[in-house]
């Protein structure tokens, strides 16, 4: 069985700047509103924790009134993001696979 995620990058009601992220277990159907990264980086790492921590895949969408500019904005958010916590643990977050 293949521990799977979705994320999707949603816009909040009525706003043009504020964002969400609305992740799902897709093993169970649990779902968690994330309203920045930090929450998203817990509460990734509280699903995953059900399953040993391991998570195969983590599926990206977005809805389509995201604009380009706040995707930008996120991703730099989770690049520095992943070094702080690169940093803190010694060691990359992601594996790489040996082929």
């Amino acid at each position: 069985m293949s521990i799977i995620f979705e994320s999707t990058i949603k816009m909040v009601e009525g706003s043009k700047t504020d964002w969400y992220i609305e992740l799902k277990d897709t093993i169970d159907g649990t779902i968690e509103i994330c309203k920045d990264l930090q929450e998203y980086s817990k509460k990734i790492e509280e699903l995953g924790n059900k399953y040993g921590g391991i998570i195969d895949e983590v599926k990206w969408n977005k809805n389509e009134d995201i604009h380009p500019i706040i995707i930008n904005e996120i991703r730099f958010k989770m690049a520095e993001l992943q070094k702080e916590i690169e940093e803190e643990r010694g060691e990359p977050i992601i594996k790489e696979e040996n082929s």
